[in-house]
Parts: C-alpha cells; sequence; structure tokens
C-alpha cells in the first residue's frame, strides 16, 4: 500500500490539455513581450539623383534618422555617387570612362539643381540661401552622416560601368552590389528611393 495518487486517464488527458494550453499562452506572452521591446529601427535610402536639392533631401533625411538612434544607410548609385566624389581622375582611363568623368560633376560642390538650375546659376544661389539660413550643404551633410555612423555604401557595379577609381571617392566609403542593398532594406522599416 502505498501512498501515491492515481490519475485516471481522463485526468491524464486534462492534465496535457492544460500544459498544451498553457504553452500557447507563454508563446503568446512571449510574442508580445517581444512586440513591446524597444527595437532600433532601419532606414535604407538609394541615393540613384544627382541633383543637389535631392540629394540634400536624402541625405537630411539619413542624418535625422540617425539622430534619432535609427541605423541607417545610404546606396549611392549612378548619379547619387557625385555627391560622394572628391575629384575627377581621367588618368589612365578608356575614352569612354574619361568622357563620363567629364560629362559629370566633379564633387558634390558641382551639383546641378532639380529645378531651377538657371545655366549654373542655380547651385550657387541655392547655395547662398543655405548659408544665409544657416543649413549644411551637401558636403557638411555628408561629413555630418559619416560622424553620425551612417553606413555610406557606394555601388560597385555603377564605379566600374562608369570607371570612377576608389581614390576618386572621399575616405570610409564601403563598396556593394544590389546583395548588400537588399540586406540592408530587408530589415528597415523605412526604405526610400530618392
Amino acid at each position: 500500500m502505498g501512498s501515491g495518487i492515481v490519475v485516471h486517464s481522463d485526468q491524464s488527458a486534462s492534465m496535457a490539455q492544460l500544459q498544451e494550453a498553457l504553452a500557447q499562452v507563454k508563446t503568446r506572452l512571449d510574442l508580445v513581450e517581444e512586440a513591446l521591446q524597444p527595437r532600433c529601427q532601419h532606414v535604407t535610402i538609394v541615393a540613384f539623383s544627382g541633383d543637389m536639392d535631392r540629394l540634400y533631401a536624402a541625405l537630411a533625411i539619413a542624418t535625422g534618422a540617425a539622430a534619432m538612434g535609427m541605423k541607417v544607410s545610404v546606396f549611392f548609385t549612378f548619379w547619387g555617387l557625385n555627391a560622394i566624389r572628391k575629384r575627377r581622375v581621367l588618368k589612365g582611363k578608356g575614352l569612354c570612362q574619361a568622357l563620363i568623368s567629364l560629362l559629370l560633376p566633379s564633387g558634390p560642390h558641382h551639383l546641378p539643381t532639380s529645378r531651377f538650375n538657371m545655366l549654373g546659376i542655380g547651385p550657387r544661389f541655392f547655395g547662398y540661401l543655405m548659408r544665409k539660413g544657416r543649413l549644411s550643404n551637401v558636403p557638411g551633410l555628408i561629413e555630418t552622416a559619416r560622424q553620425a555612423g551612417v553606413r555610406l555604401v557606394a555601388c560597385q557595379n555603377t564605379v566600374e560601368l562608369m570607371g570612377i577609381r576608389p581614390d576618386e571617392l572621399i575616405e570610409g566609403i564601403e563598396f556593394g552590389g544590389v546583395a548588400t542593398y537588399l540586406m540592408d532594406a530587408a530589415r528597415s522599416k523605412v526604405s526610400l528611393f530618392i
């Protein structure tokens, strides 16, 4: 005669159901707790345009997001690469790539505006207004972005296509392709194409 508790099969089934229900409740509570945890937001921006005002907007958003504690990546491709060029180099390039270099602005200080370019006067006019309003220009925003930890990525394919050498770009730039952009965009809450 032992002093054990006898569990009938009906009670065993009820206990198993209770344990299963408790496991489901725990899983749901874990999901709610995870949803309530503060997450670091990610922002990914494709800087495609080579226009001063559009690049200004892209970089203003990037630096603003970084200031809010978000992780930010700016992927520069095609004409957007002009924002991160520091100089024009023709030596050692083939005819087509040298021609592209001559036709593109030699850096962020020489970018046109998307509207009211007025044969090149527009960027100077807007530059004057920005200085008067104590606003940063594109090179200033690039520097602010770098200091804020914004990840600046140059599109490797476009760099090669246009014959832009790494020494033509500002320091601290990463190189990446479509996969680099897509991995950043996949974890981003905000993804912009400017």
